[in-house]
């Protein structure tokens, strides 16, 4: 028996959620009226399943201001949802394939403030140590990790991350130290459907995201595929070109081409395993 096989005959259960997902939703306390109008219940059935939230601590009555928040029992759930991590859990997998069938290094990432923190580094065999190690932390504007998520935000978001010129500590030579800047950035990146970035992160590589979405469409991480664009010389060549900067021999654009298709088909599979079933 599937999901939309259940779901018809326990109603109850589709709207008890419905009202605690609302709540949850809103940026704090909310009236039983607004949740009955924008669930679309009656108010006697809204204050019957508030009455039984209530009960088991996932909801809390401030009778002062006569609305409704979230409860502790609600805050122990998300508590036990962190420790199984589970986004690490579903995305294992299909970054596990985007390697053995790149052969190249993959990185799961999320968002915190105006950092990304990588928490799975996927390392194909015999690729070199990077810098974006399980649990570093680098500012979002410089990586393409951190760009595929910010461009699948909204202008207004981005905004309130970066409110002025202080939010941009790292200079680069790309030119993003300004929210001017990181906004045409990031039209360029929606319009190309990826994200990218050539050597600020790691020297001689570059790397191309894009971001996985939630069933809102919100971006709650990224998969990245870095690359080396430079070739590795032998110990001879790289004696005689000592103190040089070898030119970069793979561009951008060739390893967008090359890989891109295989990260956007990695982000949408692990979108769809964090989705409801049905």
């Amino acid at each position: 028996m599937n999901a939309a096989d259940i779901r018809p005959q326990v109603p109850a259960a589709a709207n008890v959620l419905a009202v605690l997902r609302y709540v949850a939703s809103q940026a704090g306390p909310t009236g039983a009226s607004a949740i009955a109008r924008d669930v679309g219940l009656p108010r006697s059935t809204t204050y019957h399943l508030l009455a039984a939230l209530i009960d088991d601590g996932f909801v809390v009555h401030l009778p002062e201001e006569r609305k409704y928040a979230l409860g502790v029992t609600a805050h122990e759930l998300g508590t036990g949802y962190s420790r199984q991590a589970p986004l690490q859990r579903i995305a294992r997998y299909p970054l596990a394939k985007l390697v053995a069938r790149t052969k190249r290094t993959a990185h799961l990432a999320v968002m915190h403030g105006r950092e990304v923190i990588y928490v799975i580094e996927e390392r194909a065999p015999r690729q070199r140590p990077l810098v974006t190690d399980a649990g570093v932390r680098l500012p979002a504007h410089l990586t393409a990790s951190g760009r595929a998520m910010l461009a699948s935000m909204d202008s207004a978001q981005v905004a309130a991350l970066y409110p002025g010129p202080e939010a941009f500590t790292t200079r680069n030579e790309t030119g993003v130290h300004s929210l001017p800047a990181l906004m045409e950035l990031l039209e360029r990146v929606r319009a190309a459907g990826y994200s990218w970035e050539e050597d600020e992160v790691t020297d001689g590589y570059s790397s191309v995201a894009v971001p996985v979405l939630d069933r809102t469409g919100y971006p709650v991480a990224s998969v990245t595929l870095t690359v080396a664009n430079r070739p590795t010389p032998s110990p001879a060549a790289a004696a005689r070109t000592a103190g040089t900067v070898p030119e970069r021999t793979v561009h951008i654009e060739d390893v967008a081409q090359d890989w891109v298709p295989d990260v956007a088909k990695c982000a949408r599979e692990i979108s769809r395993r964090l989705r409801p079933s049905g």
